[in-house]
C-alpha cells in the first residue's frame, strides 16, 4: 500500500485571509503568528495596542482574518500618531481635536493617533456587525477611549454633530478590497467607497472647520488616482515607511482643508 499524502497547509497570506475561507474567522495565536511568518517572515509582525500577538491574545483580543490583513499594526500605526501629532500641533495647543476613524476595523491606528495628539478624544464607525462587536469588546479595557458606532459612516455623516470649535483630524483607509495591485498599485478611486467622495463629504459637512486628513497608502499609488486627491487638498505631503525590508510598504498622504501649515 502506498502511504497516505501529507496534508499540504495552507499559506496564510492575503489572499487566504482576506478573500479566502478565513476571512470571517476569528484567528487562534497560531494563525495570527502563521499570518506574520508567511507573509513578512516576521511571527510577531500583527502587534497592535502597543502588544505583541501572545501578550493581546492573553488579555482576550480577538481577529478575524480580514481585520488581521486591513488593520494598521503597532510600528506604522504610531509612526501614522506622530506625524499627524507633529502636523497638527500648532492646533492641537490651543483647541481640542476630534479625531474620527469613519471605517474603524481595529481601531488601532485611531488608537495611537489619541496617543500622540493631546486634547484629542476619538470616535469611529464600523458597519460590520461582527466587527464592530469584536474591536468593541478588544477596545473596552484599552487606556484611551474611542466612540465606537455601528452604521454606516457617510449615511450618518449629515446628522454627526462634533463639538462647536474642535479641529477634525481624519483617518481615512477604506477597505482596499480589489483597488490594491501589486503591479499597478493602489488606485484611490477604488477602494470601497472611494477615497476622493469620502474627503469631499466630509469638507462638505464641515465647511468652517480646520481639517486634516490622513490617508492610509500603499508604497505604489496609482499617479492619477493620486493627483485627483491631492486636488481636493489645500496642501498635501506624502511619506512612504519602509518597515519592511521585502517590501509591502505602507505610508500616509496627509492633506488638509481650511488650513495651510507652516
Amino acid at each position: 500500500m502506498n502511504a497516505p499524502t501529507p496534508l499540504t497547509r495552507p499559506l496564510y497570506d492575503r489572499a487566504l485571509l482576506l478573500h479566502g475561507p478565513k476571512r470571517n474567522e476569528i484567528l487562534t495565536l497560531d494563525e495570527v503568528r502563521q499570518y506574520g511568518t508567511d507573509s513578512f517572515s516576521d511571527v510577531d509582525y500583527l502587534s497592535i495596542y502597543g502588544l505583541k500577538p501572545a501578550e493581546w491574545y492573553a488579555r482576550g483580543i480577538r481577529l478575524l482574518g480580514r481585520t488581521a490583513v486591513e488593520c494598521t499594526r503597532d510600528v506604522l500605526a504610531d509612526q501614522i500618531g506622530r506625524d499627524v501629532a507633529n502636523l497638527i500641533a500648532p492646533i492641537s495647543k490651543r483647541t481640542s481635536v476630534t479625531v474620527f476613524d469613519p471605517f474603524a476595523g481595529s481601531c488601532n491606528t485611531l488608537y495611537w493617533i489619541l496617543r500622540h495628539v493631546p486634547s484629542s478624544e476619538g470616535l469611529a464607525f464600523e458597519v460590520d456587525l461582527q466587527v464592530f462587536e469584536i474591536t468593541n469588546r478588544n477596545i473596552s479595557g484599552l487606556d484611551r477611549r474611542i466612540g465606537l458606532r455601528h452604521g454606516d459612516f457617510l449615511a450618518n455623516l449629515p446628522s454627526l454633530d462634533l463639538p462647536t470649535g474642535h479641529a477634525l483630524v481624519a483617518f481615512v483607509a477604506p477597505p482596499w478590497g480589489r483597488a490594491l495591485d501589486e503591479v499597478k498599485g493602489l488606485d484611490l478611486r477604488r477602494t470601497e467607497p472611494p477615497i476622493t467622495v469620502i474627503v469631499e463629504r466630509i469638507a462638505q459637512r464641515y465647511p468652517d472647520r480646520q481639517l486634516l486628513f490622513a490617508t492610509q497608502v500603499y508604497e505604489k499609488i496609482d499617479p492619477a488616482s493620486r493627483a485627483e486627491l491631492e486636488g481636493t487638498f489645500d496642501w498635501s505631503q506624502l511619506s512612504v515607511y519602509g518597515f519592511n525590508a521585502t517590501g509591502h510598504n505602507h505610508g500616509i498622504l496627509l492633506g488638509t482643508k481650511g488650513w495651510t501649515p507652516d
